[in-house]
């Protein structure tokens, strides 16, 4: 794993397989813990240095609120395939520092 690479944190709705597929590709990303209130999942992200990813809407919320974090990407776990999400993922982890996400928001498309 490189240490200036983007690390993620893998919101507990979207599928678990996300995360097993991305350690394949030597990519660091954990699984937040169930049934954590999403205040408390981007506050460790946050103080972890990890990019949130997500398909909750609350998270969008708490940024409007000016609430400092690492990176959030966005998507729909039933719109896009696991394997959107993986694509997608190791794209924004070979063109991203990690200061390019920092309180940026990133809306999850299609990588083909």
């Amino acid at each position: 794993m490189e240490p200036d690479a983007i690390r993620f944190y893998l919101d507990e709705n979207l599928s678990p397989e996300i995360v097993t597929q991305l350690r394949r590709h030597g990519i660091d990303i954990i699984r937040g813990s169930l049934g954590d209130d999403d205040t408390v999942h981007l506050r460790r992200a946050s103080a972890m240095g990890r990019v949130v990813c997500t398909e909750d809407d609350d998270f969008l919320k708490l940024t409007a609120t000016g609430a400092e974090h690492a990176g959030i990407i966005k998507g729909r776990q039933n719109d896009h395939a696991i394997g959107d999400w993986v694509k997608y993922l190791r794209f924004i982890h070979s063109i991203c520092a990690p200061g390019d996400m920092r309180n940026n928001v990133e809306h999850l498309f299609r990588v083909d």
